[in-house]
């Protein structure tokens, strides 16, 4: 069968998405960019908001009328949030849960014919989300056309955030042994990946539930003999899980791992934070941000904000905004609160009003866009470690990553580098890039000089 596969949400569903596309050619199938080309259409859905789950009712409906004839296959978290809701929604031929999702081909084996699905219930095969379910059996794809490959090490949560639905759709936080991840690494960069992303839905509580108990940071140190030429970096970890070890070891191997740290503080007022359930303070997250910047030359922080939570009133919202402006970050990711049923926020009726959240937004976000341009100026003239897009854009030119997260452009010439890790000269507004000569061994003549 010809698949399309329609990927919403997060990492982790990248990561998953990628991982079943590779798993289906195995099986003799082939993946396909354009659903009007497909004979099956997998939608691998989030739930996080309700927008979200508005989005892959609007994304099924538009497969089914691109394609009246494509079989729709809804997997992802909304899948697991309300599989019978799910399976009702129109146009959608089976439902698979995230526990399920290795056995993607096998399903698609026991459709019923074409006219059968018209007339009967969508096939169902949601596995209940016990608190120690075994980790996916996905395993990275080796094919993927992403340079930028995310490895998976954890799944789940066990934290209750009042504004969260994820533990009800993941289940229980579950790690992927450390022998399992390096191997898995090793044939990611066995196959020229030059950037692995540590991924996971709880990352910091990796190795919790492994015996003996593995902490994060002996896993990041069990990667590094095996990089080679790639490079490691780390997804969100929540602030009060990011140990000194680990900014010990982003601080010692600075062409090993990407020196960024995305630390989703969700709110800047400790009543906020309280509401929230969140597990810090205002106070910790500011001393963490100050020792990581003391700590680690050159670093990047970035965290998420959501404006507009019960309990965040003006005087609360200012006091936020007042310590995120204090502090050396880097960007933000700023959400509107959108109450979400089945969390406790949800029965919370002090939410700010949608215009007001809507108003605290747009200032976070031009606070933030601000300070990303201030980036660039001050990174203007340097040497930078990027990896380059495999794909250019319409215009011909190609983005790349640098170590610290600036994203910057390359002329077409970079063509030949597309999907490579290398090193480059930043031009004067520091959003452009220049291309720099490799050496006779293939190593960049000059290495990135951190900037943050």
């Amino acid at each position: 069968m010809r698949v399309a596969i329609d990927t919403h949400g997060c990492r982790l569903n990248r990561f998953e998405s990628d991982a079943m596309a590779e798993a289906l050619g195995r099986a003799g199938h082939a993946w396909v960019d354009d659903v009007g080309g497909a004979d099956v259409y997998v939608l691998n859905s989030c739930t996080i908001t309700h927008q979200a789950d508005a989005d892959a009712r609007q994304a099924v409906r538009r497969a089914r009328r691109d394609n009246p004839d494509v079989v729709v296959v809804l997997t992802g978290c909304l899948a697991n949030a309300d599989p019978e809701a799910a399976a009702a929604l129109p146009g959608v031929d089976a439902v698979l849960g995230n526990a399920d999702k290795a056995r993607l081909a096998e399903l698609l084996a026991r459709l019923p014919p074409l006219a059968e699905r018209r007339t009967g219930p969508a096939l169902v095969s949601v596995s209940a989300l016990t608190r120690r379910m075994p980790f996916t059996a996905l395993r990275p794809a080796l094919s993927t056309r992403r340079a930028r490959v995310q490895l998976k090490v954890q799944d789940g949560c066990d934290h209750r955030c009042a504004f969260c639905i994820v533990p009800a759709v993941r289940g229980g936080s579950r790690s992927l042994p450390v022998v399992e991840v390096v191997e898995q690494a090793r044939r990611l960069v066995a196959a020229g990946v030059p950037e692995l992303v540590l991924t996971g839905i709880h990352l910091g509580a990796y190795g919790r539930d492994l015996r003996p108990r593995v902490r994060l940071a002996e896993l990041v140190a069990a990667l590094l003999p095996h990089l080679g030429s790639a490079r490691l970096r780390l997804s969100s970890i929540d602030p009060h899980e990011v140990e000194d070890e680990l900014l010990g070891l982003l601080a010692e191997h600075p062409r090993s791992i990407c020196p960024h740290l995305h630390l989703p503080v969700q709110a800047a007022d400790d009543g906020v934070l309280r509401r929230m359930r969140r597990g810090h303070t205002a106070g910790t997250f500011a001393e963490l941000v100050e020792r990581a910047v003391r700590l680690v030359p050159g670093i990047a922080i970035g965290s998420d904000v959501i404006v507009g939570h019960p309990g965040e009133d003006e005087a609360a919202f200012e006091r936020g905004e007042a310590l995120l402006r204090s502090l050396p970050l880097s960007y933000l990711h700023v959400f509107q609160f959108s109450p979400r049923r089945g969390t406790p926020a949800f029965t919370m009726d002090d939410a700010a009003p949608a215009a007001e959240r809507a108003r605290r937004g747009a200032r976070l976000r031009a606070y933030s866009r601000a300070a990303v341009a201030a980036r660039h100026r001050n990174a203007a003239g340097r040497g930078a470690d990027v990896v380059v897009h495999r794909s250019p854009r319409r215009d011909g030119h190609y983005e790349a990553l640098t170590d610290d997260y600036l994203r910057v452009e390359l002329p077409p010439e970079a063509a030949a580098w597309a999907g490579q890790r290398r090193t480059v000269v930043l031009a004067d507004d520091g959003r452009r890039a220049t291309l720099v000569p490799v050496s006779s061994e293939g190593a960049p003549e000059t290495r990135s000089e951190g900037g943050g």
